[in-house]
């Protein structure tokens, strides 16, 4: 999954692929909520801003910023209360139409190809985790066996050139038992967990800071639930999705759904503090955007419905918010707060 993804010049991410934009016609592959809605951005900033002032800091640091559209639109929206816009994003070409969208504030943003020592002020992070490499792990009657890679002609089941699944045993296990004696597909995601503990580390190593993380995913309860048998890990292309990551490698997104308390249990081992978790939906209309989508047009609030429908993104994607001092609130948690749940 890490070198399908970003392999240099190969990798889905480090290619000069199209990848975001609202209809397949453009060549593009999936849409984020800064790409549905303006709105999303601008709803969103109210919480940047609120922990700005909490933590008595002025930068904002983005992982993974696509297309530059979220960094647009928190840029406009926060004004004078930040002084600097940090990105991190492994995508050459993608770095590329981040400064053509954020000419106009060439003299606040700067690219980072690695993590500095220390981090100070607010992180943000849509569609991110999923987007890191996870482990598989399926059950066979009852044995654990990781899932891996190899060239088609090294499977005797397979015939012809390209890849094929293989399955060694393994000693790895998913965080909780799995009910029942079924085969069962799932995922583990240590490079997301140490993702977000090296962010912890570097957080309380400067002045301190907040983070939030907004992804489709479930608490670890729901995750490995024993139904759940055939894992989470998507394709997206030209707008349609598929479950074989072996076919178009390098030409297509590959995702994997968020374990919300693997995520959460990484950063509070590492220090930070859970400020909240709950639905996309719950998020944005804590921060205002009901208010927002009353002022805007009618196709304006057409398309920001789509961040909150729960057949949409509203209940299937979720935030998580961590804090570096335990006297931080964040109003994007407000109601519906299911931090119980993780």
């Amino acid at each position: 999954m890490a070198m399908a993804l970003y392999e240099p010049g190969l990798g889905y991410y480090t290619n000069a692929l199209q990848k975001f934009g609202t209809m397949p016609t453009s060549g593009s592959d999936f849409v984020t909520a800064p790409g549905i809605s303006p709105l999303f951005g601008q709803t969103l900033a109210a919480q940047v801003q609120e922990a700005l002032q909490a933590t008595g800091t002025d930068e904002v640091w983005e992982f993974g910023a696509g297309t530059g559209a979220l960094a647009l639109q928190l840029l406009q929206s926060l004004g004078d209360a930040v002084k600097r816009y940090t990105i991190i994003d492994l995508s050459g070409s993608l770095r590329a139409r981040q400064a053509e969208t954020l000419l106009k504030y060439a003299g606040k943003v700067r690219w980072l190809d690695t993590w500095p020592e220390a981090i100070e002020g607010v992180v943000v992070g849509n569609e991110v985790l999923d987007a890191m490499p996870v482990h598989l792990l399926q059950r066979t009657q009852g044995v654990w066996h990781e899932r891996g890679v190899v060239s088609a002609s090294e499977n005797a089941e397979s015939e012809g050139k390209g890849f094929a699944w293989q399955d060694r045993i393994t000693d790895l296990r998913p965080p909780v038992e799995i009910e029942g004696a079924h085969d069962y597909l799932t995922e583990i995601h240590p490079q997301a967990e140490a993702f977000v503990a090296s962010l912890a580390e570097r957080l309380l190593a400067g002045r301190g800071g907040a983070a939030f993380f907004l992804d489709y995913g479930f608490p670890e309860a729901e995750y490995f639930h024993p139904q759940r048998h055939m894992g989470t890990v998507m394709c997206h292309q030209l707008h349609q999705a598929d479950d074989n990551p072996l076919v178009a490698v390098g030409q297509k997104d590959i995702t994997a759904h968020v374990n919300f308390t693997g995520v959460a249990l990484a950063a509070q081992n590492a220090g930070l503090n859970v400020l909240g978790y709950t639905s996309q939906a719950w998020f944005l209309l804590n921060l205002g955007l009901a208010e927002r989508m009353a002022n805007a047009s009618l196709a304006e609030r057409s398309q920001a419905q789509r961040l909150v429908n729960e057949h949409e993104m509203g209940e299937l994607f979720k935030v998580i918010g961590f804090s570096t001092s335990a006297d931080v609130s964040a109003q994007g948690f407000a109601r519906g707060d299911r931090s119980h749940r993780l």
